[in-house]
């Protein structure tokens, strides 16, 4: 299939066939746009979807590509497989982009795919780039023509779709969240640039370390553009030695690509993830773990309040009693945090992490109120007890209330049983873990007694 057949925008060469055009890519096209994969077996990465009899594969192998989202961060190929599928389709290809794109554009191609359908049965795929940027009413444009079978969408997008785009969309494409590459898979792409004299950098005479390339995989951070524009940069700035070779080491390869950027989004998936995997580091009693999310999040400029609130949240609700202190800490660190912000409150927050994450943790606290709330929600409202109603009004007593109270502080041990709920109901179950171990010995003691004074007694016992 010629390329002008897979993308409408561009004027049909003289004559082209599958790859012509990528080959003869202009040298000053960036790297990143020249290396990009022609077929699935220059694709690198992503086998998790697109390993040999995986379901996506075999979908693009047999053309049989219904709606798909296509979803993860940066420079992991969307587009690439994108235009992979394109180039292995019998279907037309249509591409818009969330930035740039609006209404007319989109109801120009759908209008010009249901008359391809109509008059010559071939279908459309529609790929829209950055996917999330549509509002909810661009999006909906779509939904009749994908529904009918008009056109096969193919989108693509840094953002959790099943936040950022409809449901309706959702519910009729397939989603495939592509990872981060790993470094090796970059270490590769690297290597297969060098030699690539077509199209990477094989026509110059370079000789790269291996720290250097493995250093520029690591930095990368999983992002295959980022990796190949450092190439670039590195081969391109770099002096060629006396005999024409350009040498790249390990101090020109830290100098190309310089400091990485986080991937961390402040109200998209990096942001709730690392929080996520912070919270549940602490519940997990890993002090190391906990710290390198909490210092991701520091490196980002995440609020310091949001973590904070976090921590005190999470002292309540998984330390809870076993140790009462972690929520006394969390509070300070939280008003620490709030009183000096960052740099300084990176401090009171670490340490409050290390205290709750090295903790014994309960979390009957959390169980104990949601088991009460469920009650309250679904079973019989229980009306309070005569003798635990207020007393101290005029008339209180005409009507028994507070008749028959017993004041815990006037009997042996501050304690007495006394039906305290009108009901036998039992929420709160304490754990054996620290503190909440001496908590355990003194309610089951109390719990015994109570029970013994509201079983009836047996007639043998009452002779």
């Amino acid at each position: 299939m010629a390329r002008d057949d897979l993308f409408s925008s561009t004027p049909p060469p003289a004559v082209a066939g599958p790859a012509t055009a990528v080959e003869n890519s202009p040298r000053h096209q960036p790297l990143a746009a020249r290396m990009r994969p022609r077929s699935l077996d220059e694709y690198v990465g992503q086998t998790h979807i697109l390993a040999p009899g995986q379901l996506l594969r075999r979908a693009i192998e047999a053309d049989r590509i219904q709606s798909l989202i296509f979803y993860g961060p940066p420079g992991t190929g969307k587009t690439s497989l994108a235009q992979i599928i394109a180039r292995q389709t019998r279907s037309k290809f249509e591409r818009l982009s969330g930035v740039e794109s609006n209404v007319a554009d989109m109801r120009r191609v759908l209008a010009a795919a249901a008359n391809r359908l109509e008059n010559t049965g071939a279908t459309t795929i529609l790929f829209i780039d950055e996917i999330h940027r549509f509002n909810k009413s661009q999006q909906d444009v779509l939904l009749p023509d994908v529904e009918s079978g008009v056109v096969r969408l193919i989108g693509a997008t840094t953002h959790n779709p099943f936040f950022f785009v409809n449901s309706p969309l959702v519910s009729r494409s397939q989603i495939f969240e592509l990872r981060s590459l790993t470094e090796e898979e970059l270490f590769s792409l690297l290597q297969c640039a060098l030699t690539d004299a077509a199209r990477g950098l094989g026509h110059l005479k370079i000789d790269a370390e291996e720290t250097a390339l493995r250093h520029l995989a690591k930095v990368a951070d999983g992002d295959a553009r980022k990796a190949l524009s450092a190439l670039e940069i590195a081969a391109l700035t770099t002096e060629p030695g006396p005999d024409g070779v350009v040498r790249l080491d390990l101090a020109t390869a830290e100098q190309s690509i310089q400091k990485k950027a986080i991937v961390y989004d402040g109200d998209g998936d990096a942001h709730y993830d690392t929080i996520s995997a912070f919270i549940k580091s602490m519940r997990g009693s890993d002090p190391d773990a906990a710290l390198y999310w909490l210092a991701k999040m520091i490196h980002a400029g995440e609020d310091p309040r949001f973590i904070a609130r976090r921590i005190v949240i999470h002292a309540a609700e998984d330390v809870g009693l076993a140790d009462p202190m972690a929520l006394v800490l969390a509070n300070a660190a939280f008003q620490a945090a709030e009183f000096i912000g960052w740099p300084e409150a990176r401090i009171p927050i670490a340490e409050a992490t290390i205290y709750i994450a090295t903790a014994h943790k309960s979390n009957s606290t959390i169980k104990a109120i949601d088991a009460a709330l469920e009650d309250v929600k679904s079973g019989r409202t229980l009306a309070v007890p005569e003798h635990l109603r207020d007393g101290h009004y005029k008339g209180a007593k005409l009507l028994g209330h507070g008749e028959g109270y017993k004041y815990a502080h006037d009997y042996e041990g501050n304690y007495v049983p006394q039906d305290y709920l009108g009901a036998d109901k039992r929420y709160y179950e304490p754990t054996d873990q620290g503190v909440e171990k001496k908590i355990k010995e003194r309610l089951d003691n109390w719990r015994k007694l109570s029970k013994a004074t509201r079983e009836p007694v047996k007639a043998s016992e009452s002779k």
